[in-house]
């Protein structure tokens, strides 16, 4: 059961009487006898009566929304945004501007709030709707920013962007935007403009993508994220030397069809996926890239991408369990904290990987673009 109170949200566990819920046309299923053939069982519509029904065959829809049954279809609503709605005037049409906006979303401690700032100013410009996960629980102090009331606030203490990117922006949610940024919030975006690299993106049909960073600013953890002075963007990296080489014929990741995450760009479509593949409880998303490439619509060679003429400068600053003042300002504990996460990343990383193979292996229907040579 949840309570809405304003903007407050209050969610009571309880038990469902299930009895009451199951239609007696419908074969019994007992805790000791589950060989029912489950195929068998349909759900009536919600507003069915033991009458005669007048329906005609062409009313059966299998597009129906569940939960929505009881309704007539031109009344609901599948799909919402995040555009705020002022509290009088007339309604805004249902055909909006919204489908030609994009979704810039941010992970936001106060002691980054220049970095944040100087990256919402050049976005909010731009036709962009802004969201900020406050993940150290500090929103008063960002309301002096001219664009602050504008943006959306959310606030979860010791949350990743990837916690609340799996719990707020569902892709029914999101969908009325082009493209969805999914950024840090340790960026420099001096030599980035928005509209020129969604040109570009558009233009080379690129699903899932980001902006090069600059390597002589940029702590580079992948050679393919690094910028290339040749070119407007490039699809792959080659390494002839040391660990993890990578030749014109590779066809996998991170040599190809690869981003980085800490600031990935998702068409609408690409994020339907790529949401699905987030766990709940993995909330460090660490293994996620390497897979991210089922999600390109396509070859993801080709559709997915590094765009180098529109670059960024990404600072990796350790912001996830630095200092708390509830545990005290010392570096010796705000170290501990940054080890503990690193250590969770890798265990995540770990159960992510299991977690695929064993799906893999179990779903019989499913059919893998990429099988290893």
């Amino acid at each position: 059961m949840v309570f809405v109170v304003g903007t407050s949200f209050v969610a009571l566990d309880y038990k469902e009487n299930m009895a009451d819920e199951i239609p007696t046309d419908v074969a019994e299923i007992t805790r000791g006898n589950l060989q029912t053939d489950l195929s068998k069982l349909q759900t009536p519509r919600a507003n069915s009566w033991p009458h005669e029904s007048t329906q005609s065959d062409s009313c059966e829809s299998p597009c129906i929304a569940s939960g929505s049954e009881p309704l007539p279809k031109g009344i609901v609503m599948r799909k919402s945004d995040l555009e705020m709605v002022p509290l009088w005037g007339p309604p805004r049409a249902k055909e909006s501007a919204t489908s030609q906006k994009s979704l810039l979303a941010i992970p936001a401690g106060i002691k980054q709030k220049e970095f944040v700032n100087k990256m919402v100013t050049k976005f909010a410009s731009h036709n962009f709707t802004v969201m900020l996960f406050h993940y150290d629980g500090v929103v008063d102090e960002w309301k002096d920013l001219q664009w602050s009331e504008g943006a959306l606030h959310i606030s979860a203490i010791n949350q990743t962007k990837w916690w609340f990117a799996k719990r707020f922006l569902h892709p029914d949610i999101v969908a009325p935007y082009r493209y969805i940024f999914l950024w840090d919030e340790d960026l420099e975006v001096q030599n980035f403009h928005p509209e020129r690299y969604l040109s570009i993106v558009e233009r080379e049909g690129l699903e899932i993508s980001q902006p090069a960073l600059d390597p002589l600013k940029s702590r580079i953890h992948h050679q393919i994220t690094a910028r290339l002075r040749r070119g407007q963007l490039h699809r792959r990296m080659y390494k002839f030397n040391g660990g993890g080489k990578c030749y014109k014929k590779s066809s996998g990741p991170p040599c190809t069809g690869w981003v980085e995450m800490m600031a990935p760009v998702f068409s609408r479509a690409a994020w339907r996926c790529a949401w699905h593949m987030i766990q709940n409880d993995l909330i460090h998303a660490w293994g996620l890239d390497m897979n991210l490439g089922y999600c390109a619509q396509g070859d993801r060679r080709k559709n997915v991408g590094v765009v180098d003429s529109e670059y960024i400068v990404h600072k990796a600053l350790p912001t996830l369990g630095g200092s708390d003042e509830k545990m005290g300002p010392s570096d010796s504990s705000a170290a501990n904290r940054r080890f503990a996460v690193r250590r969770r990343s890798y265990v995540e990383l770990e159960i992510f990987r299991n977690r695929w193979q064993k799906a893999t292996a179990e779903d019989k229907c499913w059919t893998n673009s990429y099988p290893e040579p």
